[in-house]
């Protein structure tokens, strides 16, 4: 497992008064949300509402400028971005970063790097212990290119893969590293209806499977609905809304910033 204190009380992330300034942009304003333990929060907003920034700074891409983020009793942003993954938290992305002149096997290898400790001197000089890690990191990827159906392309390099093929090899590499929270960016973006229904199953499948936390930004309304426990609304980088889906769907807010004023 990863890395680090665990605190089972209490929700794994909670962010307090989170706000992010570019120039005189305000991407996000003063957002506040917790997400319990074993949840999947999904985190929707039209274009340009502040969901890839949060996404942002929960992987310290970004420094808010003011606000707090708290993820399994460690204070995040005193955190190096190095730290993320050795903490707990994997993370896809909507334009896919997956090495593609490597094969599916050596991605989802890259993923679980993370988690080694032998170092550098160990690995020069060959030590057990960076036989070992090595031995279970092949061990881990060959069970997740199973879970995830990836036996039949798992030597293939990636750039000859379908679209959709691609997504579940990122998923995979994200899993690697034995996240407690995964950060899926738009899962469903270029995805058909078939493959979208395929799609709700496996999140559904890895939360159970792995004991996973999820926070996903989808604009696949249909999507976030059926598969998250509470959501979470964003508009021009105020939190409009908080709750069940059906409470979020059926919010003032919500409505106005997707259908418009009169709506």
């Amino acid at each position: 497992m990863p890395d680090g204190i665990t605190n089972n009380t209490g929700p794994l992330l909670a962010i307090r008064g989170i706000s992010v300034r570019f120039g005189g942009i305000v991407a996000l304003n003063d957002v506040s949300f917790e997400i319990e333990r074993g949840q999947i929060c999904g985190l929707i907003g039209p274009n340009g509402a502040g969901k890839t920034t949060l996404f942002n700074c929960l992987s310290r891409l970004y420094e808010p400028q003011t606000g707090t983020i708290t993820f399994d009793g460690h204070e995040l942003l005193s955190q190096p971005r190095h730290r993320m993954a050795g903490l707990g938290i994997g993370r896809t992305f909507q334009n896919l970063a997956l090495f593609r002149t490597m094969t599916v096997r050596h991605n989802i290898m890259v993923g679980g790097h993370s988690t080694t400790r032998g170092g550098f001197i160990a690995n020069a000089l060959r030590l057990p212990i960076v036989a070992r890690e090595e031995a279970r990191l092949v061990e881990r990827t060959n069970a997740l290119i199973e879970t995830l159906d990836l036996g039949a392309v798992a030597d293939t390099p990636i750039q000859g893969l379908p679209f959709g093929t691609q997504k579940r090899v990122e998923l995979a590499r994200a899993l690697a590293c034995e996240p407690k929270l995964l950060l899926l960016d738009e899962p469903a973006g270029g995805l058909n209806s078939e493959e979208v229904e395929k799609l709700r199953a496996l999140i559904l499948m890895v939360r159970e499977r792995y004991g996973l936390t999820v926070l996903l930004v989808e604009h696949h309304m249909n999507l976030v609905m059926r598969v998250s426990d509470k959501v979470v609304a964003l508009d021009f980088g105020r939190k409009i809304a908080d709750g069940t889906p059906e409470e979020v769907r059926n919010a003032p807010d919500v409505i106005r910033a997707y259908l418009g004023a009169d709506a």
